[in-house]
């Protein structure tokens, strides 16, 4: 079975490739076609840039494997990814979203993994089912606190530290990423429970993406949220489709 799972893995790491593939080669088309778009869309001279590209693949393929909620081998590649993305934030001089993959991110994933691993083995042991959940009512409210409290930190955070800046300034932008951090720190969280709000919580991540990128005119970075967004959407629709079939 461990073998099987890993082969999905392998699988679903090949569809990232060409979904990535296909994606650059229209980029790349775009860029040829329109000369002004030249070095806006593929920027291979930036460092970061090129990291952040097997980052993304990777987190394509951890996202695809994890929407079968039996396979935790998916979370190998989304520690990866943890430590590519650090590396990608340290290069563009954000130390704080550093410490948020490594010494957040990556030991949740790490949890998931083990946790995920152990709950698909005991099924297999006794050959029943299993069927994503959604969070009982009070938890869910807990979250949507949570959500506001770590919002509210990082602005806080952004104005007095990092930006240095007016409590009125950039207060959009300030938001959704507060926004984008929270919901991601929610999801990456919940998924240890696999629980399918999880999925919610990484479509609102993927929203506020686009609108961050759309907002600073990062015009590749807002098609790669796109990306994510109809990934992360596909994968809660199949959890609770699953949930629903339970019943």
């Amino acid at each position: 079975m461990k073998t099987a799972l890993y082969k999905e893995f392998a699988r679903n790491s090949l569809l990232s490739i060409g979904i990535f593939s296909a994606l650059f080669l229209i980029l790349y088309i775009i860029e040829s076609c329109a000369p002004a778009w030249r070095g806006m869309l593929l920027q291979w001279h930036d460092s970061a840039f090129v990291v952040g590209i097997p980052a993304s693949v990777i987190g394509v393929a951890y996202v695809l494997t994890i929407r079968n909620p039996k396979n935790y081998t998916g979370f190998v590649g989304g520690m990866v990814m943890a430590v590519l993305l650090a590396t990608q934030f340290f290069l563009l001089g954000n130390y704080d979203l550093v410490i948020l993959q490594l010494a957040v991110f990556f030991p949740f994933m790490l949890m998931s993994f083990l946790r995920w691993r152990r709950q698909t083995l005991t099924l297999s042991d006794r050959e029943q089912p299993f069927y994503p959940e959604w969070l009982p009512t009070g938890q869910m409210l807990v979250s949507l606190l949570l959500l506001v409290a770590i919002i509210v930190a990082d602005y806080a955070l952004a104005t007095l530290v990092i930006q240095h800046n007016d409590w009125s300034d950039n207060i959009i932008l300030k938001l959704i990423g507060g926004l984008m951090i929270a919901s991601s720190t929610l999801a990456n969280f919940i998924l240890i429970y696999q629980r399918i709000d999880a999925w919610i919580w990484w479509t609102v991540y993927a929203l506020a993406g686009m609108m961050f990128y759309a907002l600073i005119g990062n015009a590749f970075s807002f098609v790669l949220f796109t990306v994510f967004l109809l990934v992360n959407g596909a994968a809660g629709i199949a959890w609770i489709k699953a949930s629903k079939a339970q019943k």
